[in-house]
């Protein structure tokens, strides 16, 4: 099984949303069966999954004290893929989180403040030697801003060409326990997803060739 991390310092990037739609856009896909996990004191994605009458993609309530046995039981178990969902700080419990990833992707605004904050969830991860990946998330389209954002993250890392846009769509599906894809399947926010879906799966296996 593959663990896929959602960190980043700044709060209201998306992560929660990041982890539902990745996980269900995985199901969508054929990869799964997947798992989710949250770390998070203030349980979003707990909510989100309490809210959703479709079985899958799982929910695994863990501690962070036995993260690490119940990922290893999760993988016996048959999951090919767990998305772990963080709090909004830097921390050592994150740090211990991340330490456990196959893959790390830290969403970001594109604002100043938010490339700023970014720093310090970069160095979280290379400290602990896990591969990375930007996504920039709530984007303007056709937004100079955006690709500036994207300019000045590739100088640090790899950045997901498939942009979250800030639209409705993504607010609006979270609201039931669904995700843009179910509710809205042949908009162009499925698209984004779909095509993010796609990036981080290669980019594991790109990770994991590395290694």
């Amino acid at each position: 099984m593959k663990t896929i991390v959602l960190a980043s310092q700044k709060g209201g990037a998306g992560k929660t949303t990041l982890a539902a739609h990745l996980a269900v856009a995985a199901e969508l896909a054929g990869d799964g069966p997947c798992v989710m996990l949250d770390t998070d004191p203030q349980e979003s994605l707990v909510a989100w999954w309490n809210c959703r009458k479709s079985e899958t993609p799982a929910y695994a309530p863990s501690t962070l004290k036995e993260l690490a046995e119940k990922l290893d039981l999760l993988g016996k178990a048959g999951y090919t893929y767990a998305f772990i969902d963080t709090p909004p700080a830097i921390t050592e419990s994150i740090r211990a989180v991340v330490a456990l990833a196959d893959l790390v992707l830290i969403p970001t605004r594109p604002s100043p403040h938010d490339l700023r904050a970014v720093g310090r969830t970069v160095e979280l991860a290379t400290g602990e030697d896990r591969p990375f990946a930007f996504i920039v998330t709530q984007a303007k389209p056709n937004s100079r801003l955006t690709v500036q954002a994207m300019a000045s993250l590739s100088e640090h890392g790899i950045v997901a060409p498939s942009i979250i846009h800030d639209r409705v769509d993504y607010a609006a599906s979270m609201i039931d326990g669904r995700t843009v894809p179910e509710l809205y399947a042949q908009s162009r926010s499925a698209e984004e997803v779909a095509e993010l879906w796609a990036f981080v799966k290669k980019r594991m296996s790109v990770s994991n060739k590395k290694r």
